[in-house]
């Protein structure tokens, strides 16, 4: 796993319940790549927070003290193989684990960074 103490080991995701309409924030592994974070469900589709993407892409994040607003998708790893061989690989350098399905989470434009 990464030991760099500079680097959040996690960001809090938070998505829209597709049944209860509610926020769910959840803590999870990330990593990020070119102008995304990517996050990965080890539940895969069966985790409530990929479903509620799926259906609600609007979403909030923070990384360390940087908060975000903008949309999460399913990367189809078919059709994406580079970026998903990508965050596989800076997921199993960070973490030593990368099974699972992969999520990306852009932030609009209009809310990135400096």
């Amino acid at each position: 796993m990464s030991t760099d103490p500079e680097e959040p080991q996690f960001l809090y995701v938070t998505t829209i319940g597709w049944k209860s309409g509610r926020p769910h924030e959840i803590e999870i592994w990330f990593v990020a790549y070119g102008s995304a974070f990517y996050i990965v469900s080890e539940m895969r589709d069966r985790s409530h927070w990929v479903q509620n993407i799926r259906r609600h892409p609007a979403i909030t994040f923070r990384v360390g003290e940087q908060s975000y607003r903008g949309s999460g998708r399913v990367v189809d790893n078919a059709a994406e193989p580079e970026l998903a061989a990508a965050v596989s690989h800076l997921m199993d350098a960070k973490y030593d684990w990368s099974d699972g399905l992969i999520v990306e989470l852009r932030p609009d434009s209009d809310h990135l960074p400096g």
